[in-house]
Parts: structure tokens; sequence; C-alpha cells
């Protein structure tokens, strides 16, 4: 089996919505944060603007994997196709010049099935939860540069969390091999290949700004995506993770071990293809 493993790549999804323009939207959207009760409470007697403080604000990056994985197999093999009869009176047939007998009532063809079957699989999976969700797919439509995993260390050091994701690109891939790798009924395989086309790990960015309202003994947070705009008032804060690193040798971890585990023999082909990454981590270095 020739097995061909793309460069793992990260990517940081650039903003459409600044920290201040966020801001203004969430002080305008505080109310809703507090739930549908107090937001009918607030239409009886109308709060004044003094009773609300912002106490906190987040610039955070959540990450995401973008996996797919896609095989081909080529092959042939014989079977016998069964042919009913008009009759029982029939004892044999000539098909193209050839004389074909009848063996316990029915007619035998030996046949030759040349197949071609191509799975693939494209997977969006949250990097800190490690559950699949097809809608982070939206998130390749917006622009984004590429950085070296080395250099999401930065964003930390510019004052944003940079949410550390808990699911190794090992665990994603090995997941998505499993569903494009089969088991064939062959007798003669033509092609036998399976490529994963990319191990990608995106960063979006995210605001998060945490209200008290003083009079209600009440705190909740109103969260905007900076890439699509979204606001969500169920949002969350990720204070635990304020400057600390990551770890880029546990994230981008892919190697022979993790095709050898379901494909023996896999991995030389595996170890070909990572030389990339550390060429390209060389040569930032210089």
């Amino acid at each position: 089996m020739d097995i061909t493993l793309a460069d793992e790549r990260a990517f940081v999804l650039t903003a459409q919505l600044s920290l201040e323009q966020a801001k203004g939207r969430a002080w305008e959207k505080k109310v809703d944060a507090f739930g549908r009760m107090v937001k009918v409470a607030s239409f009886l007697q109308r709060p004044k603007e003094s009773d609300f403080e912002l106490v906190y604000q987040e610039h955070r990056y959540e990450p995401f994997w973008h996996v797919a994985c896609r095989a081909r197999y080529v092959y042939e093999r014989q079977r016998e196709y069964p042919m009913p009869l008009s009759g029982s009176e029939v004892k044999a047939i000539t098909l193209d010049g050839k004389e074909y007998a009848v063996q316990n009532g029915r007619l035998h063809f030996t046949v030759t099935e040349k197949c071609r079957e191509e799975p693939e699989r494209i997977r969006f999976i949250d990097g800190y939860t490690n559950q699949p969700n097809d809608t982070l797919s939206q998130y390749l439509r917006y622009p984004a540069h590429e950085v070296l995993p080395e250099q999401l260390e930065a964003l930390s050091q510019q004052g944003a969390i940079v949410v550390p994701a808990q699911v190794r690109a090992s665990v994603v891939v090995r997941n998505v091999l499993l569903e494009v790798l089969k088991s064939i009924q062959a007798d003669v395989i033509l092609e036998d290949a399976v490529e994963i086309a990319h191990v990608d790990l995106y960063y979006r960015p995210v605001y998060a700004f945490q209200f008290r309202w003083h009079s209600k003994e009440k705190e909740a947070i109103v969260e905007y995506d900076a890439v699509t705009g979204e606001l969500r008032t169920d949002g969350k804060t990720f204070q635990q993770y304020m400057g600390k690193l990551l770890d880029p040798e546990f994230l981008f971890d892919v190697g022979a071990e993790t095709i050898d585990l379901l494909v023996p023999g896999g991995g030389l082909a595996v170890k070909l293809a990572r030389k990339g990454l550390d060429v390209a981590r060389s040569r930032s270095q210089q």
C-alpha cells in the first residue's frame, strides 16, 4: 500500500472584526446575556447604564482540525455469474461462438470484475472538545495565514489566549484513516493507495466580554466570533490559559507509528512526507 501524508500545517484565521468594534456591540447586547427572565424585568424598569460594568474582556484563539483523507483501490477479481434458463429442456447455450454447458439446471459464467473504489472523508474536529463539527467548514471561506507551530506562541505574547488543542494530530488522522481503510477481496490489486491530503490545525479568533449587573448581583458573558461576527450570549472564558505556551511537538505528532498501527509497513512513506515540515522549520530558524 502506498501512503502519502501531507505536511502538518497551522493556520490563523484573520479577524474581520476588531476588539474595539466587538466591545461596542457587546455593550449594546449586554442585557441579552443575562437570560430571558432578567431581560423581561428590564422592560418593566429600564436599567441604568451605570448599573453595568465590564469586568473582564478576552481575545482568544480557539483550535479546530481540518483533516481530509482519500483512498483509491483498483483491483480485479473472478466471480461466477449464474444465469436463469428459459426451461429445463435447455442443456447448453452458445455465446460468441463458445458453447456453455448447463450444470445443475443453471448456467454459470466465470467473469473478471474490474473494480475501482475511491472513498473520501473530510472531517472538522473541535480541537478542544475532540467532537466532530461540520459547521467549522465555513471558516475555510475566510482568509487565513499559515504559521509555523512555534509561531503560535507569539500570539499569547501579544496578550491573546491561545486555547490549547486537547487532541493531537495523530488521533484525528488515525480516526479518519479508519473510515477509508478497508480489506478488499481481489485476485489482482492494481492500485492500493491512501492520501492524507490535509492535516491542518486552524485557530479562529474570538472575543469574550464579561459584564456585571450590580443591582441584580449577576454576571454574564457576551461572545463574538471575530471572523463571522456571530454573537453568543451563552459564552465562556478561558482565563486559566492566560500566558500558557503551546507544545508543538504534542500537537503535531503524526509519525510512522500512527500509520503502522493500522497498516503494517506504511511507516516509510510517512517518514518521508514529514521531512517537509522539518525543512520548513529549519529554514525559519536560519
